[in-house]
């Protein structure tokens, strides 16, 4: 969500900053822009500040950029999801400010800066500077910033810079430049990431390491509070104190990104090669995991794992979207394998209400981005009441959710391009798994043989999901079906009731067909009502203790005339028949089987929105990394 990448160099480093928002597309966008001072490479000549602006892909940015013979040593880029304002050109990034009374700021803008964020207080601050003569040509909370650096402005633009945050409430990763200051660029931070890259007499921001993938791999974390000055060949930090801070506080990191494009093969898009990742994914997860033990979630900093085990009596998960489902799968395994209590919270909710903080839980948190703006909320949230023992399972070992927990689980699903995320969710579970049997064998709950004869069924899991992945010229029958729906119930019990819900979120996301999930037995208690020929109903029917009991309400649905479309264990006598479509697992894996069962969602929800012809990498209104409240 929302992508920012600048630059101080000698050379025109246009192309790094287009190039930069291209390997940030994954994160989804609505516009697009570029900005550059315009005077001579070398500083010699004078010049002025000039950008363009798209509603369309990066692509075309580049296309137009090269067009206008947009030139610069200097610049800022950025991709816009919208918040504040509709998606259009006057909207996106960068903006511009001229000065109290001058609207065309094409011409004479003097300053320009691109925004990660959300200014709470933007309407209060929008007055105060119209009341000044300040024009504003967006609906933007953006354009309030770079009118109030230009208000604060007095030849030196960090000190501008500086001065406008404290009038700022909310979140923000700011970069900006001005027109008097050709080989100068200024960032700030808070609860938005952004990051310092130091190149060969050039230095670089951006919100990503993956947008300086084969400029520069030396990163420096910028800290919450922070600010940053770029100039040729240097740069300096200072902390939310105004401290400036020496190079071991922000020490410069190798971070090894990706810096190819990432090749399709022979899929037809990012989610559905993703998918048949999944066993490559779970494989990488698990690799140099030759026994279950604490510490495998030894901190950083070299916090041990099993002291703050052994110390737990409660587990809270905090996550958002396909995680909190991956954390509310992992609240089954924990209680009733670990023998733990285990809350999971919303993050987005757990903030805003009253609690009962336990200073002897362990806090996860979750997420693929390590970045998602609600669940570091949370986290520190909880910090603040004095819940110290802290876990993240992560996808970026260099996240801000990595550095600020003091113990973590990288999962190892790669780099994950499709928004609607899928290798990501199935590493996720096994990460948790892995807490699972940790955390049991601290607590004596689970012994160690035990633990091994888990693991053993874990490194079955790759094969096991190459065997449901041939499962998808069924899935694609099916698929044809629920493209001329636009409504669907998912039904699951126990462990797989989080499945079902996933499998709900799946199909709303990418296939924009409304779809509901519920405990299969909460039926008759209100979802009944909607059943008819036209609801599909999808079933997750593993062959656990609770299968009669779902037999029992996969018969309700039948007597209303529903359509029934079960995913079925062997063994579990359930046939295909008049209104009932059954797909036959390969296997029963157990307390496992939820990281079985949600492939043939995906795939389903996969096909559906082929079908129905959507954007399926990247559907309207969503963002991959949400880096905003």
């Amino acid at each position: 969500m929302c992508g920012i990448v600048g630059a101080v160099s000698t050379r025109n480093i246009v192309p790094v900053l287009v190039q930069g928002l291209q390997r940030l597309e994954y994160r989804g966008y609505d516009s697009c822009g570029v900005a550059v001072h315009e005077s001579s490479l070398d500083g010699r000549q004078p010049g002025g500040l000039r950008r363009a602006r798209s509603t369309a892909r990066v692509a075309e940015l580049v296309e137009q950029v090269a067009s206008e013979q947009v030139q610069g040593a200097t610049g800022i880029a950025h991709t816009r999801w919208a918040t504040h304002g509709a998606p259009a050109v006057h909207n996106a990034h960068p903006h511009f400010s001229a000065g109290p009374g001058v609207a065309d700021v094409q011409a004479v803008g003097r300053v320009a800066l691109v925004h990660n964020g959300i200014i709470e207080n933007h309407e209060a601050l929008r007055r105060e500077l119209q009341a000044k003569g300040y024009q504003f040509l967006s609906q933007t909370d953006t354009e309030v910033i770079a009118h109030l650096v230009d208000s604060h402005y007095d030849g030196d633009l960090f000190t501008a810079l500086q001065q406008a945050i404290k009038s700022l409430r909310g979140a923000y990763a700011i970069a900006v430049m001005h027109k008097d200051e050709p080989h100068r660029v200024v960032g700030a931070r808070a609860g938005s990431p952004l990051i310092l890259g130091v190149g060969n007499n050039e230095n670089f921001l951006a919100s990503d390491a993956m947008a300086l993938a084969g400029v520069t791999d030396q990163i420096v974390y910028l800290a919450e509070g922070d600010m940053v000055d770029l100039q040729i060949g240097r740069y300096w930090v200072v902390d939310h104190n105004g401290k400036t801070l020496e190079a071991a506080d922000r020490p410069v990191k190798t971070v090894h990104a990706h810096s190819g494009a990432v090749e399709l093969g022979p899929y037809r898009h990012y989610m559905q090669k993703e998918i048949f990742e999944q066993p490559r994914a779970i494989a990488d997860t698990l690799e140099g995991v030759q026994s279950v033990v604490p510490e495998l979630f030894d901190g950083i900093e070299g916090d041990a794992a099993w002291r703050v085990f052994k110390d737990i009596d409660e587990v809270l998960i905090l996550a958002c979207g396909t995680s909190y489902y991956s954390g509310c799968t992992a609240k089954y395994w924990i209680e009733g394998l670990a023998g733990i209590r285990c809350n999971v919270e919303v993050a987005s909710e757990y903030r805003y209400r009253k609690s009962v903080p336990n200073p002897k839980a362990l806090v996860v948190t979750i997420s693929q981005s390590g970045e998602t703006a609600d669940t570091l909320a949370a986290l520190r949230h909880a910090q603040s009441l004095g819940m110290t023992n802290t876990l993240t399972i992560c996808n970026v070992a260099t996240s801000a959710m990595v550095r600020e927990c003091k113990l973590s689980y990288i999962t190892r699903a790669g780099m994950e391009i499709g928004v609607a995320s899928t290798k990501a969710f199935t590493t996720q579970l096994a990460g948790l798994f892995l807490l699972t049997l940790a955390l049991g064998q601290s607590k004596g709950h689970i012994t160690e043989a035990q633990s091994d004869a888990y693991l053993e069924k874990m490194r079955h899991l790759p094969l096991a999901l190459q065997a449901v992945l041939a499962l998808e010229p069924q899935v694609v029958s099916w698929a044809e079906d629920f493209a001329r729906k636009e409504n669907a119930l998912f039904l699951g019990r126990g462990i797989h009731y989080p499945i079902a819900l996933e499998g709900a979120l799946k199909l709303k996301e990418i296939s924009y067909i409304h779809a509901e999930a519920y405990p299969a037995g909460e039926l008759k208690h209100g979802p009944l009502a909607l059943v008819d020929s036209e609801m599909p109903v999808v079933t997750v029917a593993p062959n656990d203790e609770l299968l009669e009991k779902l037999k029992s309400n996969v018969q309700e649905v039948r007597a209303r005339g529903g359509v029934l479309y079960v995913l079925a264990d062997a063994n579990t006598n359930i046939e295909n028949e008049e209104g009932m479509h059954v797909i036959r697992m390969p296997e029963h894996y157990g307390v496992l089987s939820p990281i079985l069962h949600v492939v043939p969602l995906q795939l389903l929800s996969y096909h559906t929105a082929v079908a129905r012809g959507t954007d399926v990498d990247k559907p309207r209104n969503l963002a991959k990394s949400v880096t905003v409240e």
